[in-house]
Order: structure tokens, then C-alpha cells, then sequence
């Protein structure tokens, strides 16, 4: 829709946001197309739905501000970074709120290296898939490692870093340096074989894949298919320190562990001496004291053992007296138990038998008469006129019998 003016008597005059809407809509008709230019003021939020950051022209310094969707910036995957040149598709426009001029970008590509993004994109892609990525397959170096391979550029700064770190921190490590070609056509073999010899040496207990900084086509050669394999088929651990912090060749994602620069590798792999020495001093004050305890604790249970083992003759011995007069005592309870038990026995015997003698009979007044050495039971033993012998309790005499009277039957 067409802005309308104010009018103030002959003079035609637009608020300011019809000026602006008028301008975004004469913008708007402007074809798409390609900007090149430096990246600067690079800004994402993680709350935010779009980036936004400048095109500069390095060579005039003109600014052109470029905004895009957070999502399609994402899929890009191009770690962009300020002091990047690229291409920006876009569409220009006015954000008519601030009345701010910018492009509204739609593709973005590394100046001149679109086509080689994207090879290098299918190729981790592909490598992934195989699992030389996995974490699973990292491996670690021994915490103190006796011997080190370097594989370094000829007399390269990489190399000096890295020696000058790993004699400050631990001066015992050896080192063994394949120097080799880290830029350029003939690179990828000459890493590769330098791996190979280095990982062929006996001892060595990890290489460090070494360049300093450059620029994305410097170090291709480390993000060549065959330095990457070589580096995830290295039978020893690999530490990959390629350029700074930024740049992440594919052999870093290949290599066991990663470390931002050269002289970063160094302090992964090797420790610290001062620290490993207080460490090891640390370790045997705490050993010391803990002989000490120990042997003090085994002192003690020795003198307890040995005043047990003085002890032990009187206790055994008083556990036996204990024991005998347990014993005694139970046995004098059981021969006097055994004793009164015979007592009442006989004692119930006797009994008896005084019950069943004659001469308790004889005591309560009956005598026995007996006839020629017989004893006499009935009248019909004797007859009148014979002699008798009759036993009383306190003694005998001898009778005749003189009449014999035989009682009734009942």
C-alpha cells in the first residue's frame, strides 16, 4: 500500500514509519543475490531465533549488517568465525522498526571453498558412519610416559613448542621427532608414513600429530581420508594439536584425544615434574604414617597376645579347679543321693520284714506250738495226752495237752 503524506499547505510531509515502509517496500523489489565480504560482530544467543552479524568490505570498510534464521544457520554446520570471508545469498530488506538497512541472508559459503566444504562435509559423514569417530575407540597414554613420538613440520615452531613443554614439565620423557611435509599436495603421504614409522618403534607410548596455525587451506592435508585413517589405525594413541582452537581438522576427531595447540598436547600427555614430585613426597609422608600406624597397632596386639598368653596357664588352670570342684561337687551330691536312696530302700525293706517277721506276731500276744519238731496248725496235729513245745516272744516252755476243743465251722 502506498504511504500517504501529511500535507501542511503545500508541503507534503511523511511520519516516519511511512517513510520507512515506503523504503522496505521499494527494497523489497530487489532481486536476490551475492554479497562478499569479511565476517565481524558474529552474535548468537541460545534464546534467540536468528544470528546476526556485519560484512565488511576489507579493503573500503564498508558494513553491511546480514541477519538469518537460527535453524537454517545450523544446518550449514560451518563454524563460522569473525575474520572469515565469505558469500551471503540474501534478499536485502529495511527493518523498518529501527529504520535499519540489511540482508536477509539465505545461503552463506566460505569465499571459494563452497564445493570443498561439502566434500570434506560427506566425508565426515562417511568416516562417522564407519564409527572412526566413536568414543568408544579412544584410547588414553600411560599417566607417565616413557617415551613420545612427534610427527612436525621441518624446523616448525609446532615442534619447538612442543619439545620446549615436555623438557619444561618432565625432562625424563624422550622424545622421538619425525619431521615431514604438513602443507601442500605431497602431505597427506608424508603424515601418514611418518605415523607409520613412528608407531613401528618399540616404547612408544603415544604420537603427537603437530602444526601451528594457518589458514583452512593449510590444513587440509590433515583432514585428508588417508592421514584419517592412518591416525584411527595407529596402534599407539594419537594426540591430534592441528592449528588453534578453532580449526578442527577431521584427523581431530579421529585422533584418542584432541588438544587445542601444540604446546596443549604437551601438557595432556606429560605430567608436571614439581607436581608429580609433591605428589610422590605427599604419597610417601602418608605411607610413612601409615607404617607407623600399623606397626603400632600390630605392637599392640602383640603385647595383648603376649599378657593373654601369660594369662593363659593360671586361667586354664583356674578353669580346670573350677571344673574339678563342679565335678566333686556333683559327684559327692550323687554318692549321697545314691547313699539315701539305698538308706530308704532298706529302710522299706526292714520294714517289711519286721511287718512279715513271726516275732512281731509273737510280740502282740500269739505263741507257735509245734509237736515233735512240727509245727502245729490245727487240733487235728495233736491229740490229748502229747507234749507240745510252745514259743511265746519272750521264750518257750512245754506243755501236755490235756482236752481238745475243736471250733465251729462257719
Amino acid at each position: 500500500m502506498q504511504p500517504e503524506p501529511l500535507l501542511y499547505g503545500d508541503r507534503k510531509v511523511y511520519t516516519v514509519s511511512a517513510f520507512n515502509s515506503g523504503v522496505a517496500s521499494w527494497i523489497a523489489r530487489l532481486p536476490t543475490l551475492w554479497v562478499e565480504g569479511e565476517v565481524i560482530e558474529l552474535r548468537r544467543q541460545p534464546s534467540w531465533h536468528r544470528i546476526f552479524f556485519t560484512l565488511r568490505d576489507p579493503d573500503e570498510g564498508s558494513c553491511l549488517a546480514v541477519t538469518m534464521g537460527r535453524a537454517e544457520f545450523d544446518e550449514l554446520e560451518l563454524d563460522l568465525a569473525d575474520g572469515r570471508r565469505v558469500h551471503v545469498q540474501g534478499q536485502p530488506e529495511l527493518y523498518q522498526t529501527r529504520g535499519v538497512f540489511q540482508l536477509r541472508a539465505s545461503a552463506i559459503e566460505p569465499l571459494g571453498l563452497g564445493d570443498l566444504l561439502a566434500g570434506l562435509d560427506r566425508l565426515r559423514r562417511r568416516l562417522a558412519a564407519e564409527g572412526l569417530f566413536d568414543v568408544e575407540r579412544k584410547r588414553t597414554v600411560p599417566s607417565i610416559p616413557e617415551r613420545l613420538g612427534l610427527v612436525t613440520g621441518v624446523d616448525a615452531a609446532a615442534k619447538r613448542d612442543v619439545i620446549a613443554a615436555v623438557t619444561t614439565r618432565f625432562p625424563p620423557a624422550r622424545m622421538v621427532i619425525a619431521e615431514t611435509s604438513v602443507q601442500g599436495a605431497r602431505a597427506p603421504l608424508a603424515i601418514v608414513g611418518a605415523l607409520q614409522t613412528l608407531a613401528a618403534q618399540s616404547g612408544v607410548d603415544g604420537i603427537i600429530l603437530a602444526r601451528g596455525g594457518g589458514s583452512f587451506e593449510d590444513l587440509l592435508p590433515f583432514s585428508d581420508e588417508r592421514v584419517v585413517r592412518a591416525v584411527a589405525s595407529c596402534p599407539v594413541p594419537v594426540i591430534s594439536a592441528i592449528g588453534h582452537e578453532h580449526d578442527t581438522p577431521l584427523c581431530d576427531l579421529a585422533a584418542d584425544i584432541r588438544a587445542s595447540t601444540p604446546t596443549a598436547a604437551a601438557r595432556l600427555v606429560v605430567p608436571d615434574q614439581r607436581e608429580t614430585s609433591n605428589q610422590l613426597n605427599r604419597l610417601r609422608s602418608d605411607l610413612g604414617s601409615a607404617v607407623v600406624r600399623c606397626l603400632d597397632h600390630e605392637r599392640s596386639r602383640l603385647v595383648q597376645s603376649r599378657e593373654a598368653l601369660r594369662q593363659a596357664p593360671r586361667r586354664a588352670l583356674e578353669r580346670a579347679r573350677l571344673m574339678v570342684e563342679r565335678d566333686g561337687q556333683r559327684l559327692e551330691a550323687a554318692v549321697r543321693l545314691a547313699a539315701e536312696r539305698q538308706r530308704a530302700q532298706i529302710d522299706g525293706l526292714l520294714t517289711t520284714l519286721r511287718a512279715l517277721s513271726p516275732c512281731s506276731t509273737l510280740e502282740r500276744g500269739y505263741a507257735i506250738v509245734q509237736a515233735q519238731g512240727r509245727l502245729v496248725r490245727t487240733t487235728r496235729a495233736v491229740s490229748p495226752g502229747a507234749s507240745v513245745a510252745i514259743t511265746l516272744w519272750d521264750g518257750s516252755f512245754t506243755a501236755r495237752v490235756e482236752e481238745l476243743q475243736q471250733r465251729a465251722e462257719r
